[in-house]
């Protein structure tokens, strides 16, 4: 009935056998086929970018999503459990892009064209590596890989459409403004994540100002503040200072400004400036 157990385990090997003999006898399709269709739980999965590869964050969410399923199969529910694929469009251009040495969105037209483009867009997703198979099996989850839904299949695009449409009509859509990260080569907002995609940071000159603020006590005395929003500078009720900072009491003309000395470079040349004092940002 049972085999001997052997102390000198090869891990490596019995998880080969375990994954073998669940595929062989298609384990994971019994488990939902041997449950009645009238008594189904739903699981709808949020699909990886197609233009990821395995990593520990997707791996580490997929272990509770196979938890759930075989936690409800076990409770007699049919749960069907299908894998997806997210085109997430920019990143799937910005590899095609890259690819084909286009440098701008313009390049697609003229170069390549549309029809082109879209045509090695479409190539490219059909090529996703079977290095994700081979991982969810390895952490032992159960899923339908080979009847993956593709966010770029029309069926999967008019579904979308048809859900969008319900909520549109009970009046569920509304049309607001929210502030949004914008790509300049993609010329179209972005989500963080995109952002983050390829650590495409720089520092970029940007327009700032710089307020003056009177001192009630000393005449002609300002502070200098430093701002990228101008907007609400009439109502500042108070103003940052770093307290272990170097500042400097400077006289420009017939003015005296306090600021950090590491910003002196935003004063004028002309006329030159004088410091008179230099001290911490403790005591202002």
């Amino acid at each position: 009935m049972f085999k001997p157990v052997s102390s000198k385990v090869d891990f490596p090997k019995l998880e080969e056998e375990v994954l073998k003999f669940w595929k062989e006898n298609k384990i994971f399709e019994k488990s939902i086929e041997n449950r009645p269709m009238d008594k189904t739980w739903t699981f709808l999965d949020g699909p990886p970018f197609v233009t990821g590869m395995p990593h520990y964050g997707s791996l580490l969410s997929s272990l509770p999503k196979d938890v759930f399923g075989r936690y409800w199969t076990m409770k007699g529910y049919r749960v069907r459990r299908v894998w997806g694929w997210d085109g997430h469009g920019l990143p799937i251009e910005n590899k095609v892009e890259n690819a084909l040495g286009i440098k701008s969105k313009k390049e697609i037209e003229e170069r390549v064209g549309i029809k082109k483009f879209i045509e090695e867009c479409r190539r490219y997703v059909n090529e996703v590596s079977g290095e994700w198979e081979w991982y969810v099996d390895h952490i032992g989850r159960w899923t339908d890989f080979k009847n993956a839904y593709k966010t770029w299949d029309m069926p999967y695009m008019e579904s979308v459409m048809w859900v969008f449409k319900q909520m549109y009509e009970k009046n569920l859509i509304y049309k607001g403004f929210r502030v949004m990260l914008y790509c300049p080569h993609c010329a179209t907002p972005i989500s963080n994540f995109e952002t983050a995609l390829d650590n495409s940071y720089k520092e970029v000159p940007d327009a700032a100002t710089t307020y003056k603020y009177k001192l009630k006590d000393e005449k002609d005395t300002y502070i200098l503040a430093w701002s990228t929003t101008p907007w609400n500078k009439i109502v500042t009720p108070a103003l940052a200072v770093n307290p272990t900072l170097t500042y400097v009491k400077v006289r420009q003309g017939d003015e005296y400004y306090i600021l950090a000395k590491s910003t002196l470079g935003m004063l004028k040349k002309d006329p030159k400036y004088e410091i008179i004092e230099t001290f911490k940002g403790k005591p202002l």
